[in-house]
């Protein structure tokens, strides 16, 4: 069953509670999601740390119920 777009919003909110998340299906199956998430949390944070990040907030449903996720992290400047 494909993950809603909406759900992965909220694991991710969840997890960074002052995380910016846009998300958009990228086939049109609820299986294919690109994503891109702000958040304060990531400062100072490699890219991958910031991904790992994200990845620990979706709780292993990568790979699973959630295919496939083109991820972009962004920390503030501010």
């Amino acid at each position: 069953m494909p993950m809603d777009s909406r759900d992965i919003e909220s694991l991710i909110k969840a997890a960074l509670p002052d995380a910016m998340v846009e998300i958009k299906d990228l086939a049109g199956d609820g299986d294919h999601y690109a994503a891109t998430v702000t958040s304060s949390a990531f400062k100072g944070k490699s890219r991958v740390q910031q991904h790992q990040m994200v990845y620990a907030a979706l709780q292993g449903r990568m790979g699973g119920v959630l295919h496939a996720l083109a991820l972009t992290t962004v920390a503030p400047d501010n």
